[in-house]
C-alpha cells in the first residue's frame, strides 16, 4: 500500500485522551491529529518522536491528518491499527499470504457465529469451508529483534481468542489469530505474558486446540506498507507449543 498523498513529517509533542496527538510541523507550526490506536502505544509514544501523518484532505472532520507512523530508536512503526486490516485483507485477496490462500470469497467484518461482536474476516470456499481470521496489529518492540501483542492488558483481544477456540470447536471450522507486525524492527513475535498473562495462556490453549496462529509482517516505511512475509511466532520458551 502507497501512502497517498504523501506522508507529513512532524515532531510529537504529546499524545493525550487516546485519540489525539499534538505534533509540531516542520515550519513550527502546532496541529492536533486522530490517533487511530486505542493500545498503550508503548515506546512509541514518546515526545519528541519523528511521526508522519496522513491528509485526508477533508475539512468536514474534526481532525483532517491522521497519525501514522513513529519513529521508534532507529525503527519504523505503524501506529494505524486499521492499516493492519486494510493491508492484510488485500494480501490474502491477492494470494501473498500462503496459509490463507486458496479462498473463494473473503468478507470483512464478520458477525462471531453464536457470539456477540465481529472477528476481522471471514475466508469461504466450497472445498475448503469457513475460515475465521482475527488480525492484531503488533507494535510493541523489545530486544533482540523479538516484539509482543498485547502493548497492554485488553478484555477485547481475551475475548477475541476465548471467541476463536470456541467457534473451531463448535463448528469444526479453521480459525486463525494474525499478528499483523507493524514495526520493522521486529523479527519474532511472541504474547506480551509480563504484561498479560492470561492473554498468553489463552494463546497457547488454543493453539493447543487447533487455531492456527501466524505473524506476517508489514513493512512500515514513511512511503508505504509493504506485505513482507511471514515470521516466526513463538510462545515464551518455557512453554513452546507446535504450530505447523
Amino acid at each position: 500500500m502507497i501512502y497517498s498523498p504523501p506522508l507529513i513529517e512532524a515532531r510529537l509533542v504529546r499524545r493525550h485522551k487516546r485519540f489525539l496527538a499534538d505534533v509540531e510541523l516542520a515550519d513550527g507550526s502546532p496541529l492536533r491529529a486522530h490517533c487511530p490506536n486505542t493500545g498503550a502505544m508503548t515506546g512509541c509514544s514518546e515526545p519528541g518522536s519523528r511521526v508522519w501523518l496522513w491528509d485526508s484532505g477533508n475539512e468536514r472532520r474534526k481532525y483532517r491528518h491522521t497519525l501514522e507512523l513513529v519513529a521508534a530508536g532507529d525503527h519504523w512503526v505503524c501506529v494505524n491499527t486499521a492499516r493492519a486490516n486494510q493491508v492484510m485483507a488485500a494480501a490474502i485477496e491477492d494470494g501473498q499470504i500462503p496459509p490463507l490462500a486458496g479462498y473463494e470469497s473473503l468478507k470483512r467484518e464478520p458477525a462471531i457465529p453464536g457470539g456477540k461482536g465481529r472477528f476481522d474476516l471471514l475466508l469461504s470456499d466450497a472445498a475448503k469451508g469457513d475460515c475465521y481470521v482475527e488480525l492484531k496489529s503488533l507494535t510493541l518492540g523489545l530486544a533482540d529483534g523479538y516484539g509482543a501483542f498485547p502493548d497492554a492488558p485488553s478484555e477485547r483481544a481475551l475475548k477475541h481468542v476465548a471467541e476463536l477456540r470456541r467457534v473451531r470447536s463448535e463448528l469444526q471450522c479453521r480459525t486463525v489469530l494474525m499478528f499483523c507486525v507493524m514495526h520493522n524492527g521486529v523479527r519474532i513475535a511472541t504474547t506480551a505474558d509480563a504484561i498479560q498473562p492470561a492473554y498468553g495462556e489463552q494463546v497457547r490453549q488454543a493453539m493447543a486446540e487447533g487455531v492456527k496462529v501466524y505473524a506476517w509482517r508489514c513493512l512500515p516505511t514513511p512511503q508505504a506498507l509493504i506485505v513482507d512475509g511471514r515470521l516466526p511466532f513463538v510462545s515464551p520458551p518455557s512453554r513452546q507449543v507446535k504450530n505447523p
